[in-house]
């Protein structure tokens, strides 16, 4: 077979092709970007501010609702109930709808006048333009990612394994902790890290909710509707390069860690 066939150049150049419809935005915002705006945009305490309120919020949601969305993931991998199917379509829905419907709609739950606002507002908690109303927003779109990541990877762990501790006496708690979540540990970790990243670039629901507690996205954007194109950039690239560093550190984390038992092994027990 000919490695070099006319198949393999067609991949090579729509492969090419792709890559270079990432990156080449990226690489001409870089490019003119100056030095000295970069770093001039880097000691600004607003940015600095910014930037870290975006990402502590956004580890701060994927942690708290990781808590009952992995054994929820657990659940729709492992039982079957009535109306599951509608169940997963509504988990799925966040993703397709328009960002700024799922500001409004998350707006109406949380404001002083709706459910989850009246319970805050009786302790005399705001949750609009709270750092609390943003990690919604942010988890309400991307809490998707890690549901379906952690389900597909529980779905991955052989059933008989479970049945078998059952079996021998452990108990469901011990079942899930001990066999279930350890050989689903890399699907969660990387559901994890989506959920992380996509709450952290976040945009359409969070300017709903608060504008004023602004986070990276939010701030861009203000800088581009309120100045020009060249003053909203360098604080785009920092944040693009804030982003790829914890992106990458949470991918070599992910990647750490190796599967406790391989598929292959499976087949040979």
């Amino acid at each position: 077979m000919n490695r070099y066939g006319p198949f393999n150049w067609i991949l090579l150049v729509l492969s090419s092709l792709i890559l270079l419809f990432i990156v080449a935005p990226l690489l001409g915002m870089f490019y003119h970007t100056g030095l000295s705006e970069f770093f001039e945009t880097a000691g600004d305490k607003d940015v600095q501010a910014s930037i870290w309120l975006t990402v502590w919020v956004s580890f701060a949601a994927t942690f708290f609702f990781a808590v009952g969305a992995i054994p929820f993931a657990w659940l729709l991998a492992r039982k079957s109930f009535p109306l599951k199917s509608i169940v997963q379509g509504i988990i799925d829905l966040p993703v397709v709808l328009p960002h700024t419907a799922a500001g409004i709609a998350l707006l109406g739950f949380i404001s002083r006048d709706g459910f989850l606002g009246k319970i805050a507002s009786s302790f005399g908690l705001s949750l609009v333009n709270n750092p609390v109303g943003i990690a919604f927003a942010m988890a309400f779109v991307s809490l998707p990612f890690l549901i379906n990541a952690a389900r597909d990877g529980f779905i991955a762990v052989p059933e008989r394994l479970e049945k078998a501790a059952l079996t021998l006496g452990a108990s469901m708690p011990r079942v899930f902790f001990t066999i279930s979540l350890p050989l689903a540990w890399r699907s969660i970790v990387t559901g994890f890290v989506m959920m992380f990243a996509r709450g952290m670039s976040e945009f359409g629901a969070v300017v709903i909710i608060a504008y004023h507690q602004m986070i990276a996205p939010v701030m861009i954007y203000d800088r581009f509707s309120s100045f020009v194109f060249s003053y909203a950039r360098p604080s785009a690239v920092l944040f693009i390069c804030v982003a790829l560093l914890v992106f990458t550190v949470l991918r070599f984390m992910s990647d750490w860690r190796k599967p406790v038992i391989s598929r292959g092994e499976y087949a040979e027990s």
